[in-house]
């Protein structure tokens, strides 16, 4: 059972809820620069460096679609316009990270309860490949984290997504018992949990759960797309995750971890 939950307020457990209730601007920077919901500057915090801003994908227009679209021509994914519009009706929230109002990325997500259990998924999420990347994406992963920690205050929180390229385990820095790891033989539960997230991204029947590789068709899926070009060279045992990855099929690992209830009350992550 899928419950959304509005992540603007602190909701009853199993009480479902418009996805939001209007847009919220941050940044990265000091976190007590907070203000009141609603207010010309909104909750949030500021460095002038990266600016996040969420929304409810409804909200989003044809501009900033043909915008994400031209970030992504430079990614691994190449998502089209065609392909970003659907993902309005798939998902929950929109999150742009912009510096100096030059677009560096942007996600796809949604904050629901899967069988009880909190979740924040990741649908779809793109990152330029300069230099800005990993500030970008701390930032969005950031801002997501906050929305968690108000949606499902004092509980842990399951983090999914699908990812193409190692790089990627970057935005789950912090995070706790991530499935797959390097070493770990995933559990009966935690094969469980990829058959849960894979039927939840429409890929239903496609899973490997021992490897948690998902098959592809050769069409790109969704998922984070981070590859910097200067990123660091992942460790080789994390690499070695994605050696069964078909790049040429595309296909995908599914990710996931748990965001521990005091990290998320502490914002700690990112780290």
């Amino acid at each position: 059972m899928l419950v959304l939950v509005n992540c603007w307020s602190t909701p009853p457990v199993d009480t479902a809820f418009t996805a939001s209730d209007g847009v919220a601007s941050t940044s990265v920077g000091d976190p007590r620069r907070a203000v009141r919901r609603g207010s010309s500057e909104q909750q949030g915090v500021s460095t002038n460096v990266i600016d996040v801003a969420t929304k409810d994908c409804t909200a989003l227009s044809d501009a900033e679609l043909a915008e994400m679209a031209d970030l992504c021509t430079d990614g691994v994914s190449g998502y089209e316009v065609g392909f970003l519009s659907k993902q309005r009706e798939e998902w929950v929230l929109v999150t742009h990270a912009r510096e100096e109002d030059k677009l560096r990325g942007f996600a796809f997500s949604t904050l629901e309860r899967i069988g009880g259990t909190p979740s924040l998924l990741l649908g779809v999420a793109s990152f330029t490949r300069t230099g800005s990347a990993e500030s970008a994406l701390k930032a969005v992963m950031r801002d997501l984290y906050r929305r968690a920690v108000l949606a499902f205050p004092d509980e842990d929180v399951l983090v999914g997504t699908r990812m193409e390229d190692p790089a990627a385990f970057r935005a789950y820095a912090g995070l706790t018992e991530v499935v797959p790891r390097p070493g770990h033989k995933p559990s009966g539960e935690e094969r469980a949990w990829g058959r849960r997230l894979a039927k939840r991204f429409g890929c239903d029947g496609q899973l490997d759960d021992r490897a948690l590789v998902l098959t592809g068709d050769g069409v790109a899926p969704g998922l984070l797309d981070y590859a910097p070009r200067k990123a660091a060279e992942p460790e080789s045992d994390v690499a070695g995750l994605f050696e069964a990855v078909d790049r040429d099929r595309r296909d995908c690992l599914v990710v996931f971890g748990w965001a521990m209830a005091e990290d998320l009350l502490a914002g700690n992550l990112p780290r």
